[in-house]
């Protein structure tokens, strides 16, 4: 029972030192969200999300997966205790960081008119892609620096790096969007890779771990492992930045650019600033996870615990999004797009089931399986697609919030099925009366939103919220005692 409890606990200590960080950069994506609906409007979010997806997808073919795969590797040198196997991982690391970003450069670079022409359907933006092409090498040493720290469990200069990085990047590109609009977008996009970086590289500093001097031969028997493995997982990601990709292009093309930006608003809504909870619990997850990775009945175990502390935090959440999105949307935009509200209220539902999705897809990651790994993203990301492409030519932004619950309850299924079969993988009963309560408030909070009127939908609600969140506290409490540790920092905050 200790043992168990003191895994919940380092899961929450991950999650709250992450989720802290993590709740800082929400507000600060807030704030630039803000002055970018406000100053830009849904045109101007529209070719942000644009060019960030291009060059999201040039990266994603280009960077080897390095800022994932390159986690594993130096997780595992670090537990070995051997300075000289660590510092030798980290060199190759860093020389490959260097060659992988030079390429997306390159690639970038050559290919602009190209990019230009597909994206946007004209060659008014070759000039952007130029210049963003110098974004690819910096955000892949970005990556390498912040792959690092996670790997060596360096988490407080991890979390450090990116609360400065994030808020300095704020003060001073703000100011651009305010005086320049639209042609303020690619000098942001620079700046910030530029100031990411060097926080980044600042904060590694601190670990005072040099690079030695590795042979091309080396590096290449050295990285092939790191390479391999990050090959999947940059191809699954290509997958993913390509469907988004296909999927913005198709809403260009028979919508229009302000469609686009509606999109971007609702899908960071719930995909980013909700999703940031599953960066801050992933941080510590996926090394954890890679530990035991040679045991089914602990990798089941730990598997179980993420998901029901995912659900335990999310699921208030979730209902208060579904209750409160018409504010949410007007606080963190503008009145000019509540046009996404249905599409909060659909994907609001999906999140429960990519809470647990993505739970067990991290096991694939943790036990090696590259090639399993790849073929299960490909398959998701093509049926996601479908349904996205499907959903947005029958139903609009709706139709994409219905296409995002349905695949990922599909998706949710086929993980499962394949972790069962290869890793006798199963639901534990906690984890069944977790989900099974929370899902049926969060339904029950859809039905109310869509078929009460006003106020009542913000009455019983409210409700519906308090029942989720006082839930969540006593289950919490039950595999951490969350009671006793706030009374622990009461009383700490009281003496002081």
């Amino acid at each position: 029972m200790k043992e168990q409890q003191s895994s919940y606990r380092q899961i929450m200590k991950a999650t709250s030192l992450f989720g802290g960080v993590q709740l800082f950069q929400i507000i600060i994506s807030i704030i630039r969200s803000k002055f970018i609906a406000v100053l830009l409007g849904p045109t101007g979010m529209g070719i942000v999300g644009l060019l960030t997806s291009t060059t999201g997808l040039v990266g994603a073919l280009t960077n080897f997966g390095l800022g994932t795969s390159a986690v594993k590797n130096i997780s595992e040198a670090n537990s070995t205790g051997d300075e000289n196997r660590i510092l030798t991982v980290i060199s190759v690391l860093r020389r490959l960081v260097w060659i992988t970003g030079a390429l997306g450069s390159i690639v970038t670079l050559f290919f602009s008119p190209w990019l230009s022409e597909i994206t946007f359907g004209n060659k008014n933006y070759v000039f952007a892609f130029i210049w963003l092409s110098i974004t690819l090498l910096l955000n892949q040493l970005t990556s390498g620096q912040l792959v690092l720290l996670q790997g060596l469990r360096k988490l407080k200069q991890l979390a450090q790096a990116n609360v400065y990085g994030s808020l300095v990047a704020l003060i001073i590109t703000i100011p651009l969007y305010y005086k320049f609009g639209e042609k303020g977008i690619v000098p942001v996009m620079i700046i910030t890779a530029v100031i990411t970086l060097f926080f980044s590289w600042y904060f590694t500093r601190t670990t005072k771990m040099k690079s030695i001097k590795v042979t091309n031969e080396f590096t290449f028997i050295e990285g092939k492992n790191m390479l391999k493995m990050g090959f999947a997982i940059s191809l699954s990601g290509l997958i993913s930045l390509a469907g988004a990709y296909l999927l913005r292009i198709f809403i260009n093309r028979t919508g229009n650019l302000s469609d686009v930006g509606l999109y971007n608003a609702g899908f960071t809504i719930i995909g980013s600033y909700v999703g940031m909870i599953f960066s801050a619990m992933g941080t510590d997850y996926y090394p954890r996870l890679s530990a035991v990775a040679n045991d089914d009945e602990k990798c089941r175990q730990n598997i179980n615990q993420q998901a029901e502390i995912a659900l335990l935090i999310l699921a208030p959440i979730l209902i208060i999004f579904l209750v409160f999105v018409n504010w949410a949307v007007i606080l963190l935009y503008s009145t000019k797009f509540l046009a996404v509200k249905d599409m909060v209220y659909w994907a609001a539902l999906g999140m429960f089931f990519k809470a647990i999705s993505w739970s067990i897809a991290f096991v694939f990651l943790a036990k090696g399986a590259s090639l399993l790994f790849f073929w299960n993203e490909l398959i998701g990301e093509s049926y996601t697609l479908g349904f996205n492409l499907l959903g947005y030519h029958l139903g609009g932004l709706t139709g994409l919030g219905i296409s995002f619950l349905i695949t990922y309850v599909i998706y949710m299924i086929q993980v499962f099925i394949i972790a069962k079969v290869k890793y006798k993988f199963s639901f534990s009963p906690s984890f069944q009366k977790i989900f099974l309560f929370q899902f049926t408030l969060a339904l029950m909070g859809f039905i109310v939103v869509k078929l009460l009127c006003q106020p009542y939908p913000y009455v019983v609600g409210s409700v519906l919220i308090g029942i989720s969140g006082w839930y969540s506290y006593k289950e919490l409490d039950k595999r951490i005692g969350l009671k006793e540790i706030l009374n622990n920092y009461r009383s700490k905050f009281k003496n002081k």
